[in-house]
């Protein structure tokens, strides 16, 4: 589990509604977060699934961890993983995969 910034910061990642199963239908919900690509973003309600990334918390103002992005595609492509094609593994869904070793 991700520790966040602050509590305020907490709260609105693991907000969990009880109108809504998906974050992005609903109008309470602020703020998307990422564990594979340790991503932030303010999400955008127009009937999709976009955010704007952010890289400053909004309630305490402390700087938010670099995305891991294009870490994450490189890992994969180390691998021999197209994650486009192929299947990838379970343990890069969420954060695992940081704390696993790079292979090479």
């Amino acid at each position: 589990m991700t520790t966040h910034c602050c509590e305020a910061m907490d709260r609105k990642v693991n907000a969990v509604c009880d109108q809504h199963d998906d974050p992005f239908a609903c109008p309470d919900a602020l703020i998307r977060f990422s564990a594979k690509f340790q991503e932030y973003g303010l999400i955008i309600h127009d009937g999709g699934t976009s955010s704007i990334g952010i890289a400053y918390c909004p309630w305490c103002g402390q700087g938010l961890p670099e995305s891991q992005r294009d870490r994450w595609f490189d890992e994969l492509e180390r691998r021999g993983i197209d994650p486009w094609e192929d299947e990838v593994p379970e343990a890069f869904e969420d954060d695992r995969w940081l704390a696993s070793p790079p292979q090479g």
